[in-house]
């Protein structure tokens, strides 16, 4: 049976350790959905932190004006 690996972020690329994609990844959001079930403002702060960290890594390269929604806008409740 394959051993489940967290999807990850790899810094300061901020992509996913596991499967390369941009982090946080459909595994990732889904882990953290589920972590912060009960918690949808706890989730919210913690990838609005995340989301400061990653514009300072990645200040100037191609993409950064869609950080908000990579790291903060699917989260929201709907």
């Amino acid at each position: 049976m394959p051993r489940y690996r967290p999807h990850v972020a790899a810094r300061p690329s901020w992509r996913c350790r596991v499967c390369g994609a941009a982090w946080p990844c459909s595994p990732a959001r889904l882990a953290l959905l589920g972590e912060y079930r009960e918690d949808r403002i706890g989730l919210l702060i913690y990838l609005a932190a995340l989301l400061y960290e990653a514009a300072g890594d990645l200040a100037g390269q191609a993409g950064q004006d869609r950080l908000t929604d990579r790291f903060v806008t699917w989260a929201r409740a709907r």
